[in-house]
């Protein structure tokens, strides 16, 4: 008779054995593959691999002016499991020039996983960084009293002028977000941080290079493994040539000093970036060093908002450099011709008004953009949104998609981060607004005026100029010219065509050079430099009227498109204007002939900040 017990105990114990066994080898694969922490504490004994930081590529303005540069910086590094447990703490803290208290709280902060979630007791860790060239070289000289500690080189920035920072950006420790995010980065590691340091990160930064150095028992330096055969060097970040004039730049921001807005100047032929200015600004150099995070927090307080860059940033109502889009689009939809007049008594009168100031009535379009005559595009508006045989929304979306095209409404989708869209309302919108009830042009009349809802920024309005001055097509707008071994986008040498005639974009630009020659812009007549231009002078709820200006030089063969922009600073033709045709001069003729030199110190010297306080965007 068969023991039916003795047999279900042999598959007992098989299957305990077997369990045994798996549990060894899953152990084993643990320890010898997934885990390396056996591994990495044998090589730690027996070897040091240090990272060898690439030199971060360097900047220069379109001239061949050397904008951002490298100088030698030097971490204090450590291998927390070297670290003696005799060391001489008050000695070191002497050395580096800190107390206990924050020697500890950088160990606090070095083993906190939210901080540093790569953290290992195995792998050299960041204790102090940008160490001074005095406080390297005590450090140096008693280095070898405290075991488990190391020096590493790296670069940071330095800076050739204190201007353009809201261009070139400035570099910071990475987060733990940015290690998570690229297996490039590492504790302790720099990245770009606002500007083209941030946008141009990758072509910047370079690759990292190894060296393997060998220890004694004591955890000593004894040379490197094999005489460097298994080092890596390190290789450059690329060299950005900029679109920048460093020299225009740097004399925008003096005009700016003093004031709240924005410059922004194109080459409308290439959609290069000549300047950039924003104002109030700062020195990028206060970004760099050991009080980086003080100055950092003191700008973010300070209520002007340097770090804020009003040229791509701020949304603004455009004011009267508006006009020549809805010229544009009349003329493209047929609701007016150049031959076409309306009235205007002192604005636009029908069932509400509109003012405006005193010229001719009834008027054209051309002397209109001369005269900057409200009535006549409020008519426009009317004329179109208002026809007959369909809607105003069907209307208003036609209107709204010629704006797209010519840059309003969306981002332009310049090399730079943070730029903001502005603002371009839809036929839904204005549904929502009046809430399903009728509505009509004198509904949404002062968007004929760049009033109302339309915001934009001071680049799209520099863009459409430029787009005025091609007679018809742009580039998008970007601020590096050339990657050293690289290349640019291609989307940077995409012409873009809005759906307009060629022929309404020649009637446009001939009333803008009437507004020179005799209308509102007469103080951009530039003795041998035929200057086309519009002001702007947009309303502000909060205080003073914004003053505007867009215009570009020579007529017939573009180089320069400019906007400007100053918040709180009264009529286009008190600000706007002159500073636009200073930056014109300037960039033209290198100087500003000496009959115009009173008008450079008067926009020099100007202080808008005083009258204007604190807005918010």
């Amino acid at each position: 008779m068969k023991d039916y017990t003795l047999n279900k105990r042999k598959y007992v114990i098989g299957g305990f054995i077997t369990l045994l066994v798996i549990i060894y080898i899953v152990r084993l694969f643990d320890l010898q593959v997934a885990d390396d922490r056996y591994k990495q504490n044998a090589m730690s004994n027996a070897f040091l691999r240090r990272v060898i930081y690439p030199a971060r590529g360097l900047m220069y303005d379109r001239n061949g002016r050397l904008l951002v540069f490298n100088q030698p910086a030097y971490d204090v590094m450590l291998i927390p499991k070297d670290v003696s447990k005799d060391l001489d703490t008050l000695a070191l803290c002497d050395v580096l020039g800190i107390t206990p208290d924050e020697y500890a709280r950088k160990w606090e902060e070095m083993k906190d996983p939210r901080r540093n979630p790569g953290y290992s007791s195995y792998t050299p860790q960041k204790l102090i960084s940008h160490l001074s060239q005095e406080d390297y070289g005590r450090l140096q000289e008693k280095l070898y009293l405290f075991p488990g500690f190391f020096v590493q080189k790296r670069t940071v920035r330095q800076y050739s002028s204190p201007a353009a920072a809201n261009i070139l950006g400035n570099i910071r420790e990475v987060s733990a977000k940015d290690v998570e995010k690229d297996d490039y980065y590492r504790a302790g590691d720099y990245t770009g941080d606002l500007g083209i340091e941030k946008s141009y990160e990758t072509d910047l930064r370079g690759k990292k290079g190894v060296e393997i150095l060998m220890k004694d028992a004591h955890g000593r330096i004894k040379g490197r493994y094999e005489n460097g055969i298994h080092d890596e060097a390190p290789i450059s970040g690329r060299n950005l040539t900029l679109s920048i004039d460093m020299d225009l730049q740097e004399y925008g921001e003096r005009l700016m000093a003093g004031k709240i807005g924005a410059i922004v100047a194109i080459e409308p032929k290439t959609g290069e970036v000549l300047c950039l200015v924003t104002s109030p600004n700062y020195d990028p150099s206060l970004l760099v060093g050991k009080q980086r995070g003080r100055n950092y927090a003191e700008l973010v307080r300070n209520p002007y908002k340097p770090l804020y860059d009003r040229a791509i940033q701020g949304a603004y109502p455009p004011g009267s450099t508006f006009k020549p889009t809805q010229g544009l689009i009349f003329l493209q939809e047929g609701v007016v011709t150049t031959s076409t007049v309306y009235p205007c008594y002192r604005g636009y009168v029908n069932g509400l008004r509109v003012g405006c100031h005193a010229h001719g009535s009834p008027i054209a379009l051309k002397p209109a953009l001369g005269t900057s005559c409200n009535a006549y595009f409020c008519w426009g508006l009317k004329n179109m949104i208002d026809k007959r045989g369909t809607t105003a929304s069907k209307q208003f979306e036609k209107w709204k998609n010629y704006m797209v095209e010519m840059g309003y409404g969306y981002k332009l989708g310049i090399d730079l981060p943070s730029e903001s869209r502005g603002f371009i309302p839809n036929s839904e919108f204005y549904s929502k607004s009046f809430r399903g009830a009728h509505w009509s042009a004198n509904s949404i009349i002062s968007i004929a005026i760049g009033q109302g809802e339309v915001l934009a920024t001071p680049l799209q309005i520099a863009n459409l100029c430029a787009t005025i001055a091609n007679r018809g097509y742009f580039y998008t707008p970007h601020v590096v010219k050339e990657v050293k071994g690289g290349a640019i986008d291609s989307i940077y040498s995409v012409r873009h065509k809005p759906s307009i005639k060629k022929e309404y974009y020649q009637d446009v630009a001939e009333g803008m050079r009437m507004a020179v020659l005799g209308g509102t812009c007469r103080g951009a007549n530039l003795p041998g430099i035929e200057v086309a231009g519009k002001t702007g002078t947009a309303q502000n709820p909060h205080g003073r009227d914004h003053s505007a200006f867009m215009g570009f030089a020579p007529y017939d063969d573009p180089k320069i498109a400019v906007a400007v922009y100053v918040e709180n600073a009264g009529f286009g033709a008190t600000y706007g204007v002159p500073i636009g045709s200073l930056i014109i001069e300037k960039y033209l003729n290198r100087e500003i002939s000496p009959a115009r030199l009173y008008l450079e110190e008067r926009m020099l010297n100007s202080n808008t900040i005083i009258s204007s306080g604190v807005k918010k965007h």
